[in-house]
Parts: structure tokens; sequence; C-alpha cells
């Protein structure tokens, strides 16, 4: 049974036969290959895009969502094995998983990190725990990585810059941290580093402090992805540097690991990088590049009004392309030519 927890358990090839099916999705977007099937969304965490493309996506291909938020509409979860649960969690996943296995087709899972103890967040302990007790596909909807956002990400970077001529993509990636009132997960930062190098983009990770880096186990497999490809992978705190002939500029906010869960003390730490705003100044560095955010955007704070409205931002294709990499996936997960 295959699951999508990340992209880290896919290779390149079916990555890419997933982002192709996407597009013939978008072209085609009613058909009734899932006729009959179901799909379980399990949020823990707030949602606008992934909620709204995977419930409009099933029901374009043919399948009925269930939306299910616990500890809100449904009863809350225990994750973790082997606890006496006397608090307000009133079911254990052991069970939820296996309900939801025999009335679903497919399980996914949004969850957020609890920005307490990076040494446990980072095991992504939460989805392993739904993947190991369903015995249908999981997929993921963001915990401590995005792999949903990779590929809508990697299909607006093709859509826009062109399919990749080899290993080596042949274009400059910018992985630039912003500036956001208070401090946000890194999944979204981890996996558009992990895309960027698989795909053989020449990726430049900008950060304001070195405290920025994202976590080892991130950096270490976009080193070895970019071996693989023969692709660059820089990381600098220079914003001219990074910016100065960049094909695709690619912002997020992101929380300082070493301070994770000192809210007081990451702010002290955040507060001089304001200027890491992305505006039309840094911009004009670029080789005409085009810019992108996964959404939701802080304007004036992340980046301009100037930049959100210019003809190079795709921040909207992005959001639009959440919509039929789903599809594609669910389609590779549940269809009827499933592994």
């Amino acid at each position: 049974m295959t699951h999508f927890l990340t992209t880290q358990d896919w290779s390149r090839q079916a990555l890419q036969a997933l982002i192709d099916q996407a597009d013939q999705l978008r072209q085609n977007p009613i058909n009734d290959q899932l006729r009959g099937k179901s799909i379980a969304l399990l949020f823990l965490n707030p949602s606008l895009r992934t909620r709204s493309s995977f419930e409009i996506g099933a029901f374009q291909l043919g399948a009925h969502a269930v939306v299910l938020e616990p500890g809100k509409a449904a009863w809350g979860i225990e994750f973790e094995p082997g606890v006496v649960m006397d608090g307000d969690a009133e079911e254990h996943i052991t069970e939820v998983a296996g309900v939801l296995s025999r009335y679903c087709d497919a399980i996914a899972l949004r969850a957020f990190p609890l920005f307490k103890d990076w040494s446990v967040d980072r095991e992504d302990r939460v989805i392993k725990a739904l993947a190991k007790h369903a015995s249908v596909p999981v997929i993921n909807m963001e915990t401590i990585v995005h792999p949903c956002q990779e590929l809508a990400l990697m299909r607006t970077l093709q859509d826009h810059l062109g399919p990749a001529q080899g290993p080596r993509f042949g274009k400059k990636f910018v992985l630039t941290w912003t500036y956001h009132p208070r401090p946000l997960n890194t999944a979204v930062a981890n996996s558009a580093l992990l895309i960027a190098t698989k795909f053989g983009l020449d990726t430049t990770l900008l950060i304001p402090d070195e405290a920025y880096r994202l976590d080892p186990q991130f950096m270490a497999a976009a080193n070895t992805y970019a071996q693989e490809t023969g692709a660059d992978f820089d990381v600098t705190t220079d914003i001219e540097a990074a910016y100065d002939g960049a094909d695709f500029v690619y912002a997020k906010s992101w929380g300082a690991l070493p301070l994770y869960g000192q809210v007081a003390e990451e702010a002290k730490l955040r507060a001089p990088f304001q200027h890491f705003i992305v505006d039309e100044d840094k911009m004009r560095l670029t080789n005409q590049a085009r810019f992108s955010h996964c959404l939701p955007l802080r304007r004036n704070i992340k980046a301009t009004d100037a930049v959100m409205d210019a003809d190079y931002c795709v921040a909207i294709d992005e959001a639009e392309n959440r919509l039929h990499v789903q599809k594609a996936l669910m389609l590779a997960l549940m269809g009827p030519d499933r592994a």
C-alpha cells in the first residue's frame, strides 16, 4: 500500500507523472474515475486552499469527501501509544484509523507541530501513527512538510519556466525567508527546498541569520538531491547575491529552530529583519523572475502590494494547481489503475 507522507518516499519520475497528469486534469477537469469512492479529510488545523481543493477535487472525480475536525465537530484524538487517556482526547488513532479505513478509500490529515519541543515534532509522529494503523492510503495535508504544496509549486514552475531538459533544471530558484509577526511552521520551506533540489534547480536558501537554517534532515536531503542532479545548492544571508539572476523567487516565513517554542526570545531575534520583505527593488535584481508564495500572505509584511499585483506574481496559479495535483494524487492512490 502506498502513502503520500513526504516526497522523499517518491521518485522524481513518479512525482513528475503526477505533475503531468495534473496538467491533463486541468484541461479536462470532470470525470467519474472515482465514482463510489470516498476520502476522509481530518483537519486538526485551519485551512482554506487545502480543504477547498480536496473537497472540490474529489467531487470533480465523482468521489465523496467527508471533512472531520477532531476536537470540534468530531471527537478529539490521541496519537501517542501507551497513553493513559485521562485528558481531552476521547479516541485513540488506532480506532480512528481502523474505522475510517473501513469507511473510506483514503484518509488525509492536516496536523501542524505543537511548537513545544522540536526534537519531538521533527519526528512527524502524528501522521506516522495514522499511516501505521490505517489500511488505506494516507495523504499528508501538511505536518512538518507539505508535499501537496510541493506538487503545486513544481507544476507552477514548469508552467512558467518549462520542463527540465535533464537531471539539472538549469534555472535559479531562491527560497527566501520573510518576516512575520509570529514564528510559523517550517513545513512549506522544508518542502520547497526538497522539491526544488530534487528536480535539479540551482537553489539558494536566503536567511537573515544562521538560526533560520532548516532542520538538518532537510538540509542534508537537499544537499544529496543537488549532488545527484548536478545542481547548485547555497545558503546565504546576502540579499542582493541571492536575488541576482534568479528565475523564480519563493517566499515563506518560518521560526528559528534553536528558539523553537520560545516565542518572546524568537521575536527579539526576528525583529530586525523586516527588510527581508519581497519588494520591487529586490525583484529588479532577478532574471525577470516569477514570484510565488503558498498563501495565505500578509501583504506589505511578506511581500508588497506592487509585487503581489505584478504580472510576474504566480501565487494564484500555484493555488489553482493545488486542485489539479491533488486530483492526480487521489487518482494515483484511489483510482482503478492504482498499484
